[in-house]
């Protein structure tokens, strides 16, 4: 879990968490955002919605997919987004213990 709040504590990496959090793959139980109905989100995309680069982006999901927070796949010539649901569980319990 070291790892994991390590890799939040840069503000960049917590607003692609938290905005990836709005739209993670379904069955993520309490987080998926049944309004907006994406299951991810493109690198170039977080860019846009976050005023940062692609390559400042790019760093931050490798560091956060390095620690386990997030999944990628490539789709064409762009690349997938989504948070790890086994993390949003890991979460959930360390927080409710």
């Amino acid at each position: 879990m070291a790892d994991i709040f390590k890799a939040l504590s840069n503000p960049n990496r917590l607003k692609i968490f938290l905005k990836l959090s709005t739209c993670c793959r379904p069955g993520t139980e309490g987080i998926y955002n049944m309004s907006t109905a994406v299951d991810t989100m493109f690198i170039g995309d977080l860019g846009k919605e976050l005023a940062v680069g692609k390559p400042t982006v790019s760093h931050h999901i490798k560091e956060l997919r390095r620690v386990g927070i997030i999944r990628t796949e490539r789709r064409g010539q762009n690349i997938a987004c989504w948070i790890d649901p086994d993390i949003i569980d890991q979460l959930r319990v360390f927080f409710t213990r």
